[in-house]
């Protein structure tokens, strides 16, 4: 389920929204930037999903601004949710390509990167797929273990990361295998909880 679809029927869904277009140059790597979005299209996205939530949803977000902006947007709608920062929703962390223009990067960095996908450092000294699928499959494994709903304020990254857990992927291992589509900038996608 995506964007603006009705409510799941599920209380116990996971919804995962993605943070407003950052304030950056279009083409830029900012995976672990800590950068700003649009303010005004950050209000938009809240005022779109808070009254979908469901009572009792529990909050998290990535500590990023451009995600906890969005956040703290939907509190001063729905007050009564507590919101929980998070560390392991944040986007994967791209080292020495941090803040560079894509088209900067060498051919050869990005080849060294894709040919060992899970394993290789990203941005030569940033995170690797392996670490970042595990930090985020520690989240999902509180949110089932919890048996409640839940709404992640995050990244891209962190959404395709969830899409192959839900596939039981623990770790793509070809750059291939890595998903291409995620919800667009301030849209969500619902995780339904597997109820058998």
């Amino acid at each position: 389920m995506t964007g603006t679809a009705a409510a799941p029927t599920n209380p116990g869904a996971l919804w995962l929204l993605r943070h407003a277009p950052v304030v950056a140059p279009a083409g830029l790597c900012y995976g672990a930037t800590d950068l700003e979005a649009e303010a005004e299209a950050t209000l938009a996205a809240a005022q779109r999903i808070a009254p979908l939530l469901p009572a009792g949803i529990t909050l998290r977000s990535s500590p990023l601004r451009r995600c906890a902006a969005l956040a703290d947007a939907i509190v001063a709608l729905r007050p009564e949710l507590r919101l929980q920062f998070d560390e392991r929703l944040v986007e994967m962390d791209f080292g020495g390509w941090e803040g560079r223009p894509w088209s900067d990067i060498a051919r050869e960095e990005f080849e060294a990167w894709t040919g060992n996908f899970a394993d290789a450092p990203a941005g030569l000294h940033g995170e690797t797929v392996r670490a970042f699928m595990r930090r985020v499959a520690a989240a999902h494994a509180d949110w089932l273990a919890d048996g409640g709903g839940a709404l992640w304020v995050t990244h891209a990254g962190v959404l395709r990361a969830v899409q192959l857990l839900g596939q039981g992927v623990s770790c793509p291992e070809r750059a291939d295998q890595w998903p291409t589509d995620a919800a667009a900038f301030g849209g969500w996608r619902v995780v339904e909880r597997n109820r058998g």
